[in-house]
């Protein structure tokens, strides 16, 4: 199996309820390494941008005013089979629906506010994670 990455972003909620290094340790407790990492505060029309692929849906106009409305922590992470993994530690979109012990179950309060992004494919994280990071701020996994 290869290595991939995904980009995961812990949400506004994320960083308003002082969850950053808790939920950080639980992605590296999962195996993840994480190969880049900052805390930025998007605009409205950078989140536009980012969630572009949703603009036509209903709640494109709430998400993207919620991803805009305060802090945020892109992080690249990096994992055998890391997309599937990654989907199955954050748990269902909706938290009322996440198995139990997910990061979203656990922390999560409502459908819009659910903590953390993560990507949904290989290409997509690639993607996704060029929004936030060049390729030299990803650091590669170096071999001591």
């Amino acid at each position: 199996m290869a290595t991939e990455r995904t980009l995961a972003i812990l949400k506004p909620d994320c960083v308003r309820k002082e969850l950053i290094g808790t939920v950080l340790a639980r992605i590296q407790d999962a195996g993840f390494a994480v190969r880049a990492l900052k805390m930025i505060t998007l605009s409205k029309r950078e989140a536009e941008g980012f969630y572009a692929v949703h603009e036509d849906k209903p709640f494109f106009d709430e998400l993207t005013d919620f991803m805009s409305s305060g802090p945020c922590v892109p992080v690249v992470l990096e994992k055998e089979n890391a997309i599937a993994d990654f989907r199955t530690l954050i748990g269902a979109t909706n938290p009322d629906e996440a198995d139990e012990g997910t990061i979203r179950a656990d922390f999560a309060d409502s459908i819009s506010t659910n903590i953390v992004h993560g990507s949904d494919s290989v290409g997509n994280g690639q993607k996704e994670a060029s929004y936030f990071f060049a390729e030299h701020e990803i650091v590669a996994n170096r071999a001591a």
